[in-house]
């Protein structure tokens, strides 16, 4: 259910971003449902419904199933590109099954766009007018561009989900596997900086911290003297970038996955190395992993 709370959050912050336009008064749309243990489509391409309105009058869409080739949304979702109609319910080039909810809703122009994520069909977003006008490229340009906002953030909640059931995964002492836990781990917090939902952010972090904690055989070896490492006061910023170093990142790569500039990875670098006392990227990643910072 949180999944599905987070996707309306995004699928409303697209509606809005079309109406705050001026050019589409009217947004509503939906998602093709998924399933919480794969990530895949129920039913893939067949069906969606109108789950989240914004600027309409009546609830005449909301819950309204919409099936693949059927009205205005079936026919882009089934040909994975928009369509618009200057008068839904004089138009010839679509089916009519749902007119009447259209006309309760005094809809008159209307345009429609699927939501492609990873090269498949997601949903489809529509907005529309009470007035028979002709839709062009200025308001196809709005809906277009607020669905590619919404495609890149479905895309990382995604890849965070991904992440999120392999860390929560059971952690074995297999040296490999240990390998994937620190890349998981670099990974999401990469990808929590980027989320905008508060609550799925503190998952990922909460996932993060479990990885941290955890420990296996070749954690963090340590020579038989070794001092106890006091944890150390990294910022965020500096664990972010320790965490792609120990994953095996490069500067170059820490700096692409975490949007930032190489400069910038190198000093939260050497200020996460002063901070825990060490001379050496080696000995930092060690030194984090004592203080149970890093897995």
């Amino acid at each position: 259910m949180d999944a599905v709370r987070g996707e309306s959050v995004v699928v409303r912050a697209a509606l809005l971003r079309m109406r705050r336009s001026g050019l589409l008064p009217v947004a509503f749309g939906g998602l093709v449902p998924v399933t919480a243990a794969q990530g895949q489509q129920q039913a893939p391409g067949r069906v969606f419904r109108i789950t989240e309105l914004s600027g309409t009058g009546t609830d005449s869409l909301r819950g309204l199933a919409i099936t693949t080739g059927n009205g205005l949304g079936g026919k882009a979702l089934a040909m994975a590109r928009p369509y618009a109609v200057t008068d839904y319910r004089s138009s010839r080039v679509i089916s009519h099954e749902y007119d009447a909810a259209v006309a309760a809703e005094g809809l008159r122009s209307v345009l429609a766009v699927p939501i492609v994520v990873h090269r498949r069909v997601r949903g489809v977003l529509y907005g529309a007018l009470r007035q028979p006008y002709v839709l062009g490229d200025r308001p196809l340009s709005v809906a277009q561009d607020a669905v590619r906002e919404l495609e890149q953030a479905l895309a990382v909640r995604d890849e965070a989900h991904r992440l999120l059931s392999y860390a929560h995964q059971p952690l074995g002492g297999d040296r490999r596997a240990w390998e994937q836990v620190r890349e998981a781990h670099a990974e999401l917090r990469a990808l929590a900086g980027r989320i905008a939902d508060v609550h799925l952010r503190q998952e990922l972090l909460t996932a993060c911290a479990r990885l941290a904690a955890a420990s296996g055989p070749e954690a963090a070896p340590q020579p038989t003297a070794a001092p106890a490492v006091p944890a150390a006061h990294l910022t965020p910023r500096e664990l972010d970038v320790l965490a792609s170093v120990a994953s095996g990142a490069t500067n170059a790569m820490a700096a692409s996955r975490l949007r930032l500039r190489p400069e910038t990875v190198k000093s939260y670098l050497r200020s996460a190395m002063r901070k825990l006392g060490a001379h050496t990227r080696l000995e930092a990643v060690v030194a984090a992993r004592r203080a149970g910072l890093l897995p």
